[in-house]
């Protein structure tokens, strides 16, 4: 009986401990399109300019899926805040001859990469944009779940300090979804 009574709770701590950091995991090259594929949360964006990540932001945007396309390019899938309302918009970045880089029409001269995931649990973008020669880089910190371990937000907050970007250029957006209520 009283190994009746223990399974769940063995069961709950697995589960917890699956959700930590493993750095075994993580991937940072030789990457698998179809794998990033699914759904993913917003939960952090860092930038160089804050204007374009801060509410009203053209680059604050609320990740909901990722699918791979037939060529290895990438379709996001977003909502963002327009006038108040939530709408919902597709892009597609097509894949470079560099691993895990992708371009994107969109206001200026666009670059996607993905640095690294685990494809399991998160995945962090780094987007380099080139507007009217004024250039932005937005690294953006994805989970397959509303809201990660501290682990990862410290990995990510790592990430943006060798880029240049310090905890003010942070913003945490995993409990900031004006949209929630629309995803599917």
């Amino acid at each position: 009986m009283a190994l009746l009574l223990l399974l769940p709770l063995g069961l709950g701590l697995s589960l917890a401990s699956a959700q930590e950091l493993n750095l075994q995991s993580v991937v940072r090259g030789n990457y698998d399109p179809a794998k990033v594929s699914g759904v993913w949360y917003s939960i952090s964006m860092a930038s160089n300019d804050m204007k374009r990540i801060e509410e009203d932001g053209d680059l604050r945007v609320f990740i909901q899926k990722i699918q791979s396309v037939a060529n290895g390019s990438l379709q996001f899938f977003f909502h963002f805040m327009l006038h108040g309302d939530c709408v919902e918009v597709a892009m597609v970045c097509e894949k470079t001859e560099k691993d895990g880089e992708y371009t994107l029409a969109y206001a200026g001269d666009n670059r996607v990469q993905l640095w690294e995931t685990d494809y399991m649990l998160y995945a962090t973008f780094h987007l380099h944009s080139v507007r009217n020669g004024t250039q932005t880089r937005v690294l953006a910190l994805y989970g397959r779940i509303p809201e990660l371990p501290h682990s990862f937000l410290h990995r990510f907050e790592r990430l943006c300090r060798k880029q240049g970007l310090g905890p003010q250029n942070i913003v945490s957006l995993s409990t900031r979804d004006p949209c929630v209520r629309y995803r599917r």
